[in-house]
């Protein structure tokens, strides 16, 4: 037996398993796929519990102005729990007539001190900490900004524990803040501090959700949605053409929400595909507690939730040396998302690339990415 997360429980875990979960529309059982897709996402909502979040917010804007050829504006909304929502749209400045949109999605990264600024910039003067995180993380590209001077609408907004809708350590019970803080723009290494924390905090984040009657994804997935309704209720956008993407964190919410949601008409997941076996067996110390959603993988592995979306266009891209996930594991989700995709007669709406390298969203794949939006979107 191969050593495993779990050591000698892994062989038992594994087992659980179903060759085939309930609502994959790879069982022969299913053949009606408008049918299959109800019954699948009416299940996967009942295990997300998503919060309420109300309707379409009411958006403030906080500021406007135009930087390196783009119209930016900063905008914020409540939504019925925590602190405002703050968010940065973009679009090409002079722009006329409503324009393609994308909701832009951050990444993880163990960087919740910032949200939706780690993949724009509205100044020539970034943070030093975001300059880091995009180096590392997008080959030092803004791509939301990049993405806008195509021609979309994109809006980068903080979704749940991230940027402006994080924790603040001062709000939290002893031991649970254990003398943290929360960090200060112009001290980066509080910024380090609280982002130490914050990684620290996040199974207490889980617990007491799933001690709420919720989950992670759940959360980020309903609020996901309504910044989605921000953006297709803009004047300026046309609804019937909008799509998401993101790296990493930003992958997962795109599973989730080009999963959830038929508005989202064109999806890129990068950096972010594997099975839940891979999970089980071999990475679920290397991710976030924002992957998980109790008993669903009885019902759909992971690619699968995806694949709710078939036949709508979705692209895959992977990083053929990703510590956090494995080479036959990202293949094996490549091949569960095909045969979806096949037998809806939509093989030619998915692909799946790969990329030598670590864990990135680097100059090559955003350019594939923003060409997959133009021929699906523009």
């Amino acid at each position: 037996m191969l050593p495993s997360t779990i050591g000698v429980y892994s062989g038992w875990a594994a087992s659980l398993l179903p060759d085939t979960p309930a609502y994959s529309w790879r069982s022969p059982a299913y053949s009606d796929i408008d049918a299959w897709r109800a019954a699948a996402r009416t299940q996967l909502q009942a295990r997300l519990a998503q919060p309420d979040t109300g309707g379409v917010p009411q958006v403030r804007v906080d500021d406007q102005f135009e930087y390196d050829g783009l119209h930016v504006e900063r905008l914020s909304w409540q939504l019925p729990y925590g602190p405002r929502t703050e968010a940065i749209f973009l679009k090409p400045a002079g722009a006329r007539g409503p324009l393609p949109g994308v909701v832009a999605l951050h990444d993880h990264g163990g960087q919740k001190y910032f949200g939706g600024i780690k993949i724009s910039q509205v100044s020539d003067s970034p943070h030093p900490v975001v300059v880091d995180h995009q180096a590392r993380s997008y080959a030092g590209i803004p791509w939301a900004n990049a993405l806008a001077r195509r021609g979309y609408a994109v809006l980068a907004h903080d979704t749940f524990a991230f940027g402006s809708r994080r924790v603040r350590p001062e709000d939290t019970i002893e031991p649970v803040r254990n003398g943290a803080a929360d960090g200060t723009l112009d001290d980066p290494e509080s910024i380090a501090a609280y982002n130490r924390w914050a990684g620290q905090h996040e199974h207490i984040m889980a617990k007491t959700l799933f001690s709420a009657g919720t989950t992670w994804p759940g959360v980020f997935s309903a609020e996901d949605q309504r910044a989605l309704d921000v953006l297709c209720s803009r004047p300026d956008v046309d609804a019937d053409r909008v799509g998401c993407g993101g790296l990493s964190g930003g992958g997962l919410r795109t599973v989730m929400l080009a999963g959830l949601d038929a508005r989202i008409k064109a999806a890129v997941c990068a950096g972010m595909m594997t099975t839940w076996r891979d999970y089980l067996l071999n990475k679920c110390h290397t991710h976030t507690w924002m992957c998980y959603v109790p008993l669903l993988p009885n019902e759909l592995d992971y690619p699968e939730i995806l694949g709710l979306r078939v036949p709508l266009p979705t692209l895959v891209q992977n990083n053929t040396e990703d510590p956090l996930f494995t080479l036959p594991e990202m293949q094996a989700a490549d091949r569960i998302l095909a045969e979806v995709y096949a037998k809806a007669g939509a093989a030619e709406h998915y692909r799946c690339s790969y990329y030598p390298g670590p864990h990135k969203f680097d100059e090559p794949m955003q350019a594939e990415a923003f060409d997959w939006f133009d021929r699906r979107l523009s």
